[in-house]
C-alpha cells in the first residue's frame, strides 16, 4: 500500500440551499461532501455518518471505518482514525479545526458563513487581541489549504450595523460587546500553506496569522467591498501577531483598510508581488498601543508591490506615549528594526512613504508623553510613483518621536499631481543617507 497524507475535500456545488434546517442536509448554508478523507495508513474510506454544526454551516461529521467499521467516540469530539492523523472536531468550538498533522484541505465550492450578529458575537472564538474573534481558527502542523474555492464572510450585515452603533474599540478596532469574526486565522500552527483562494465579504480582517510560525500564502484574491452606504471596517488583507517566517506573495487585495499590517512580535516576514487598491498601505504596527507591554517588529522584506487609490503606501504606524500605566491606547515600547520596501509603485497615494509615531494619539499627549519605540534599519528602495495630492505637495512623511537610525531612501521617484514634491523628515538621524531634501514639518 502506497502512503497518503490525509486529505479533506470540501465541495460544494450548490452555493445556498433552501428550506429550514433539519436532518437532512437542507439548511439556509449548506455542504456536499462525497468523499472527505483517505487516511495516511491505508486503512479504509472515511464515510459520513453524523450532522454537527462546523463552521457555521452544515458539515457532516465523519468517522474512520475500517474492516470491522470501528471508530472512537470522545465526550466532546471525534477522535478520526487509529493514527490520531485524520481531523479533530471540537463540538464545543464548532469553528475550530485543531491538532492537525499532515493535513491536505481541498475547498472547491464556497463556505459562507452566517450573516448571524446574534449568532456568532457568542460563539466565534476569541483570541484577545485588539479583541478580535474568528469563524475558522487552522492549527497544526504541516497543513495545505488550496483548491481555487472561496471564502465568503457575508460582512455586509456587520457594515451596516457598525455604520450605525459605531460599538469599536481602541482605534477602531473590534468591542468585547460586538464581535466582527475573521473568516480565517491560522493559529497555534506551523508548517502551513494556503493558496488558490478567494475571500470575500469578510466582517474585519480577512486573515490573521497569530502565533504561529513557517505560514506561506499565494496566489490569494481578497476582496472587502461594501455594496450600502454603509463602508466596510478594518478590512485588513492580512494582519500577522506573535509569528514569525511568514510569506505572502502573488495576491490582490481590494479593501479599505492595511493591504498587510505586521502587528507585535512578527519577524522574519516576506511580502512580495502584491497588487492592493483602495488600501490604508502595507504597515508595520500599529505598535506600542498596550503600556508596559514590548512590541517587536523586525527582519521584514516588502517588494514588488503595486498599491493604487490608498491612504498610505509604505507605512510604519506606532501609538504615542500615556501616562496611564494601564493604558491600551498608547504608552508601549520595543522596537522596529530591519525593514524593507523595494520597488514599491504607488498610484493615487495619500501618503506614498509615512512613520508616525502618534498613530491614534492626540497631538498634545504626544507632545507631553512621545512613544519610547525605536526605530532604526528602515530601508526605501525604489518607491516611485504618484500621490493623490491629498496632503498637497507632500509624499514623503518621515516623523519620529526620538532619534530614527540607519533610515535610508535610494531611487525615490515620487510626484504630487501638481508643482515639486515636498518631503518632510523630523528627528531623522543622519538625512544624508536619504536621496531627497527634507524639510520640517509645519506644526
Amino acid at each position: 500500500m502506497g502512503f497518503w497524507s490525509p486529505r479533506i475535500y470540501v465541495a460544494l456545488p450548490v452555493r445556498t440551499c433552501q428550506g429550514p434546517m433539519s436532518n437532512a442536509l437542507t439548511p439556509s448554508y449548506c455542504i456536499d461532501i462525497c468523499r472527505l478523507c483517505w487516511l495516511s495508513n491505508d486503512i479504509g474510506h472515511i464515510t459520513a455518518r453524523k450532522l454537527i454544526h462546523f463552521l457555521g454551516i452544515i458539515i457532516q461529521t465523519v468517522i474512520c471505518s475500517s474492516l470491522s467499521s470501528t471508530y472512537v467516540p470522545f465526550p466532546d469530539r471525534w477522535l478520526l482514525s487509529e493514527s490520531k492523523k485524520c481531523l479533530y472536531i471540537n463540538h464545543d468550538e464548532t469553528d475550530a479545526l485543531i491538532d492537525l498533522d499532515d493535513v491536505e484541505i481541498e475547498l472547491s465550492g464556497t463556505i459562507q458563513y452566517t450573516p448571524d450578529i446574534a449568532k456568532w458575537s457568542p460563539q466565534s472564538l476569541f483570541l484577545t487581541y485588539q479583541n478580535a474573534t474568528t469563524f475558522w481558527f487552522l492549527s497544526g502542523n504541516n497543513i495545505h489549504l488550496y483548491g481555487g474555492g472561496t471564502i465568503d464572510g457575508n460582512g455586509q450585515v456587520w457594515w451596516d450595523t457598525f455604520n450605525r452603533t459605531h460599538n469599536a474599540g481602541t482605534a477602531g478596532g473590534s468591542s468585547t460587546t460586538f464581535a466582527r469574526p475573521i473568516p480565517l486565522t491560522v493559529g497555534n500552527a506551523s508548517n502551513v500553506l494556503v493558496e488558490e483562494i478567494t475571500q470575500i465579504g469578510s466582517p474585519f480582517w480577512n486573515n490573521f496569522v497569530y502565533q504561529s510560525t513557517n505560514v506561506t500564502y499565494r496566489n490569494i484574491n481578497i476582496s472587502t467591498v461594501s455594496y450600502s452606504s454603509s463602508p466596510t471596517a478594518n478590512s485588513d488583507g492580512w494582519d500577522i501577531y506573535r509569528s514569525s517566517f511568514v510569506t505572502i506573495q502573488d495576491s490582490t487585495v481590494n479593501n479599505d483598510d492595511d493591504c498587510v499590517s505586521f502587528k507585535p512580535n512578527s519577524t522574519n516576514i516576506e511580502v512580495s508581488n502584491m497588487n492592493c487598491n483602495g488600501s490604508h498601505g502595507i504597515s508595520v504596527g500599529s505598535l506600542g498601543q498596550y503600556a508596559g507591554e514590548m512590541d517587536i517588529v523586525a527582519n521584514v522584506s516588502v517588494k514588488n508591490v503595486l498599491m493604487k487609490n490608498a491612504q498610505n503606501g509604505a507605512r510604519i504606524k506606532v501609538f504615542g506615549g500615556s501616562p496611564d500605566p494601564n493604558s491600551t491606547a498608547g504608552g508601549g515600547t520595543g522596537f522596529v528594526r530591519n525593514v524593507t520596501f523595494e520597488n514599491f509603485e504607488v498610484s493615487n497615494v495619500d501618503n506614498p512613504i509615512l512613520i508616525n509615531q502618534c498613530y491614534s494619539t492626540p497631538a498634545a499627549t504626544c507632545a507631553q508623553f512621545p512613544s519610547t519605540l525605536a526605530i532604526s534599519d528602515v530601508h526605501y528602495i525604489n518607491v516611485t510613483g504618484t500621490s493623490s495630492g491629498a496632503e498637497g505637495s507632500i509624499v514623503v512623511d518621515l516623523e519620529c518621536s526620538a532619534q530614527c537610525q540607519n533610515i535610508t531612501a535610494t531611487g525615490t521617484n515620487i510626484h504630487p499631481p501638481d508643482g515639486n514634491a515636498t518631503f518632510v523628515c523630523k528627528n531623522i538621524q543622519g538625512v544624508d543617507q536619504l536621496d531627497f531634501n527634507c524639510t520640517a514639518p509645519t506644526s
